[in-house]
């Protein structure tokens, strides 16, 4: 499983593409909700295995009817309790479990691997 995304398209800052791949891959309409803040930036050489890729993560509001597209075979909705098991299974590509561990510590509903999910806040 993936977090939507893809290669920046050259005169697109990276926040506008960010929306566009959204707006690709699963229908829906995002809204960045800090655009000069990314949730993360990752940059180690090997994690994307296809060449030295530097991704940035967004937290966005989505809008719209969920539907894969493009280059994504579906795309799902999942509750937190979903995507914890998801993570703690390793059942995402690249390094796109850090960047929800982040989302969920950054939100206050995951403290790590093996442990309880605090009350959810969401």
């Amino acid at each position: 499983m993936a977090l939507p995304g893809g290669f920046a398209e050259c005169g697109l800052s990276l926040e506008e593409n960010a929306v566009k791949e959204v707006k690709e891959e699963t229908g829906l309409d995002a809204i960045i909700l800090n655009p000069e803040q990314p949730l993360c930036v990752h940059s180690s050489p090997g994690r994307d295995p296809r060449a030295h890729v530097i991704s940035s993560t967004y937290i966005a509001k989505g809008s719209g009817s969920l539907k894969g597209g493009d280059d994504a075979k579906s795309a799902e909705l999942y509750s937190i309790d979903e995507v914890i098991n998801l993570i703690e299974k390793n059942k995402l590509v690249f390094d796109h479990a850090k960047a929800l561990k982040k989302y969920l510590i950054f939100k206050g509903l995951y403290q790590g691997l093996g442990e309880q999910s605090k009350e959810r806040k969401a």
